[in-house]
C-alpha cells in the first residue's frame, strides 16, 4: 500500500519506519529540512532502540523516503498518517495548530479519494476539527480514522511491531478493514484490532496514560507515608502487584514520570474537564503530587548538603527515562534546576541525553564522558535515571572518589542492606 507520513519526531517516524517494515511504499514528510536531509543520509534524530537499523534498511529496500514536499506524499499515497506534536500550550489544553495545518495541506493536495488518519494525540472532539478543515479545502472525498499511539519511547519499535493493541476510531465498516489489512504484518498470531468512533479513539489514549500517570503517582505517594513507618515501599510492591485486579506493570516508587506525553495528556485532561465544566479532580492532584515528589528529592539533597558544607555533586542520568534521549519534562532535570538554584555545583552524565541537556542546562552542570568521571571532586551521588548501566556499578571507586561516599538513590536501583555493607550511606525512595 502506498502511504505518507507526516512528521519524523517519535510517533512519525517511528510509525513510517514501521510501516516500510510491514511491506508498504512510505513517503515521510517533514517541514524540517536539516532533519529530511540528516534521514536521508541516515542521520537519525532521536535515540530509539532499533530505529536506526529499521530505516536503513527500508530505505535501501526503496520502501522508504524522505521529503519536505508534502504535496508529493498526499499525492503519490492513498493514506496519509499524521504524526506531528500536540505540546502543551500555557494553559495546558494540547496545541493542535500544526495538525490544522496539515489538515489543510492535505485536502490542498488531494487528487482524488483519501483516508486521513490521526495518530498525533489530540483532544477529543479534534476529529470534528479536521474533517471540518478537509471539507472545506477539497471537493474530492475522504474518510477519516483516529489511531492514537500507543508507544513507550525506549520500546517504541517493538511496541509498533508486536503492539497490545491498535484502536481504530471510524464510523465505517470498510475503513476499518482498511487499517486492519495495513496493520495485518504485526498480528499474524492473533487480531488485537479495536473498532470504535473516531471520539471514543482519541478519548481512549488520554485515559490511558492518565490511569499510568496515577499508578505512579500513588506509588510515590505511598512511598512518603513508607519511609515515615519504616514500611517498604519495594515490598508493598510486590504485595499489591501479586493481585491480578492490579496487576505489576507502573507500580515501582521514584522520581515521578516525564517525557513527552504524560504530563502533557494529563494536563490536556484537566483542560478538557475545565472546559466540559467537569471537574477533574483526580487528575490535577497527579499533576501536583508528580512535582512534588521530584522537589521532595531534589530537597532532600539540597538539605543534607547545606547541613553538611557540602558543594558539589554527582547525577547519573538526565533523560527523562532509561533508553531514550528525551529530556521533556525529565524529573531528573527539573531536580537538578532546583538543586543548581541552590548554589551545588554538578557533574552529570547520562548514555544518551547529554546533548539535550546541555541546552536546557547550559553551563550550570559539567558533563563527563562516563559516571565515574561525575565523581572526581564530587561529594555525593544522586542516582536520577534508571539506565542499566547504572544497576551494578562498582561501589568500592563510587566510597573511594566521593569525599562522602552518599548515594542518594531516585530510582531504588540498589539494596539497602548491599550498599550499606559497601561503607556507603544510602538514601533511596519509601525504603
Amino acid at each position: 500500500m502506498k502511504i505518507s507520513v507526516v512528521g519524523v519526531g517519535y510517533v512519525g517516524l517511528v510509525a513510517a519506519a514501521c510501516l516500510a517494515e510491514g511491506g508498504n511504499n512510505v513517503i515521510c514528510v517533514d517541514k524540517d529540512g536539516n532533519k529530511i536531509e540528516g534521514l536521508k543520509k541516515g542521520v537519525i534524530p532521536i535515540y530509539e532502540p532499533g530505529l536506526e537499523e529499521l530505516v536503513e534498511r527500508n530505505t535501501e529496500a526503496g520502501r522508504l523516503e524522505f521529503t519536505t514536499d508534502i504535496a508529493y506524499g498526499v499525492q503519490n499515497s492513498g493514506v496519509t498518517f499524521i504524526g506531528v506534536g500536540t505540546p502543551s500550550s500555557a494553559d495546558g489544553s494540547a496545541d493542535i495548530s500544526a495538525v490544522k495545518a496539515v489538515s489543510e495541506a492535505i485536502a490542498k493536495y488531494m487528487t482524488g479519494r483519501h483516508v486521513i488518519v490521526t495518530k498525533s494525540t489530540v483532544p477529543v472532539g479534534t476529529h470534528k476539527v479536521v474533517s471540518d478543515i478537509i471539507k472545506a479545502n477539497t471537493n474530492h472525498p475522504f474518510d477519516y480514522v483516529s489511531n492514537p499511539e500507543f508507544l513507550k519511547e525506549g520500546s517504541a519499535v517493538q511496541d509498533f511491531l508486536k503492539p497490545d493493541r491498535v484502536i481504530i476510531g471510524t464510523t465505517k465498516t470498510e475503513i476499518f478493514e482498511l487499517m486492519t489489512n495495513i496493520y495485518a504484518p504485526f498480528m499474524r498470531k492473533s487480531s488485537r484490532m479495536i473498532f470504535v468512533d473516531p471520539a471514543s479513539a482519541e478519548m481512549a489514549k488520554y485515559a490511558a496514560n492518565a490511569m499510568l500517570a496515577t499508578r505512579i503517582t500513588f506509588m510515590n505517594e505511598l512511598s512518603g507515608l513508607c519511609e515515615q513507618f519504616g514500611a517498604d515501599i519495594e515490598k508493598v510492591r510486590i504485595g499489591i502487584g501479586s493481585d491480578s485486579r492490579i496487576g505489576k506493570e507502573f507500580l515501582f516508587a521514584g522520581l515521578g514520570y516525564g517525557g513527552s506525553c504524560f504530563p502533557k495528556d494529563v494536563k490536556a485532561l484537566a483542560y478538557m474537564g475545565d472546559e466540559q465544566g467537569i471537574e477533574m479532580t483526580i487528575a490535577k492532584s497527579v499533576q501536583a503530587a508528580n512535582y512534588r515528589q521530584q522537589d521532595r528529592f531534589a530537597e532532600r539533597i539540597i538539605e543534607y548538603c547545606k547541613e553538611n558544607g557540602l558543594t558539589q555533586i554527582a547525577a547519573w542520568g538526565l533523560a527523562f527515562k532509561a533508553k531514550t534521549d528525551d529530556i521533556r519534562e525529565s524529573p531528573a532535570v527539573r531536580c537538578l534546576h532546583k538543586i543548581i538554584e541552590a548554589g551545588i555545583k554538578v557533574k552529570a552524565f547520562d548514555p544518551e541525553a547529554m546533548e539535550n541537556a546541555s541546552r536546557e542546562l547550559g553551563k550550570a552542570v559539567e558533563m563527563c564522558e562516563d559516571a565515574y568521571q561525575t565523581l572526581e571532586g564530587s561529594d555525593v551521588m544522586a542516582v536520577l535515571t534508571d539506565w542499566q548501566e547504572f544497576r551494578s556499578p562498582d561501589f568500592d571507586t563510587i566510597r573511594e572518589k566521593l569525599s562522602r561516599p552518599v548515594i542518594f538513590d531516585g530510582r531504588n536501583l540498589y539494596s539497602p542492606d548491599f550498599v550499606a555493607g559497601c561503607g556507603i550511606e544510602y538514601h533511596s525512595i519509601g525504603r
